[in-house]
């Protein structure tokens, strides 16, 4: 009998792992910019790229994907984490189709942000047109699986939204046409109100589940460190204060909406800020050994083509770096920051 007992131990061992591992939605849909895009800019004529070594030589393969990191960006430990993929495929790769998309697409672009001013400067998706993609994407889901199941999965997917960065760094405080027609602190109202009409055009659209994440320190990036040299190259505390007041009002913003908007369940994951920040105060308590520049080149200014790969400067081990190139952490950063999250999302959207 025991070559019938043992197919049926499997059996029953292959059952409980896929009880175990049951998605706890059925999608995770991504938008926003480089902290999330999964290779949407490979597609597009822009100098923001990231499909080329040494970026994504820790990724499965060693190759190269449009991720701005060194592996996985956190919409990858998120999918994993609530029983789908361990990956979000790239609405514009080639390589992938509806079949791949039903449980998961990225729309993200890098370099993009609330303002369309931003997604100008560099060439890259406005985030209006990664609400046109994702139209689209509903029209080929509806087609591949139906109305009912369509709707299903979009009502109950997981929705992952992170952008904001690009609006200040790359825009308003690089460039002076925002400047001219606004102080900060309305150029911060400004964008509240465009996040505002993003997420109600979301919900317009069947979304209900929503994980927004505000602005990280940004002054703590190590382009932003490597030019401070009045502040001997420490964090600019001026951006990271503005980060902190953007993320109050985002946050007012998502409890109005909250309470206005029957079923709508916004997660603002603004605890981020703080925790990145502690991590690049105290590197090694999380297992790093540089919080200031980072892995790539001389990783104080350099990312997209300007981190190449023949460069000798570059790092041997990312995990011992918070950060990959100038504006992106390593993967070892994300998939810590994606961990400390993670249970929040579960308890929320679960």
């Amino acid at each position: 009998m025991a070559y019938i007992y043992i197919p049926w131990l499997l059996f029953s061992q292959i059952l409980l792992q896929v009880a175990k591992h049951e998605a706890k939605v059925p999608a995770l849909i991504v938008f926003g910019d480089s902290t999330v895009d999964s290779g949407n800019n490979n597609r597009i004529k822009t100098l923001l790229k990231s499909n080329f070594k040494p970026y994504g030589r820790d990724f499965a393969g060693g190759q190269p994907t449009g991720r701005f990191s060194n592996g996985r960006v956190p919409p990858d430990f998120i999918s994993e984490a609530f029983g789908l993929k361990p990956f979000v495929p790239a609405y514009l790769d080639p390589n992938y189709g509806i079949s791949d998309f039903v449980t998961g697409v990225c729309f993200a672009s890098a370099g993009t942000g609330y303002d369309n001013a931003t997604s100008d400067v560099l060439n890259v998706i406005p985030l209006w047109k990664e609400v046109e993609y994702y139209k689209e994407y509903q029209a080929k889901l509806r087609a591949h699986v139906g109305h009912h199941k369509a709707r299903e999965i979009l009502t109950e997917a997981l929705y992952v939204i992170s952008l904001g960065t690009n609006d200040f760094l790359e825009n308003y405080y690089l460039l002076p046409r925002r400047q001219v027609q606004y102080t900060v602190q309305q150029y911060q109202d400004f964008l509240v109100g465009l996040a505002e009409n993003f997420m109600r055009e979301l919900y317009s659209l069947g979304a209900r589940k929503i994980s927004l994440t505000g602005l990280p320190p940004m002054g703590c990036l190590p382009l932003e460190r490597a030019i401070n040299f009045m502040g001997h190259h420490d964090c600019v505390e001026e951006y990271n204060n503005v980060a902190v007041e953007f993320n109050v009002k985002l946050n007012n913003m998502v409890a109005k909406l909250n309470q206005e908007l029957p079923g709508y369940r916004v997660l603002f994951t603004e605890k981020v800020y703080q925790f990145v920040y502690q991590m690049i105060r105290t590197p090694s308590l999380y297992g790093f050994d540089v919080a200031e520049v980072a892995c790539c080149s001389t990783g104080t200014f350099e990312m997209s083509y300007l981190c190449s790969e023949p460069n000798p400067y570059t790092c041997k081990d990312a995990n011992k770096y918070m950060f990959w190139d100038a504006f992106h952490p390593t993967e070892k950063t994300n998939k810590i920051v994606s961990n400390y999250l993670i249970p929040d999302l579960l308890q929320f959207f679960n």
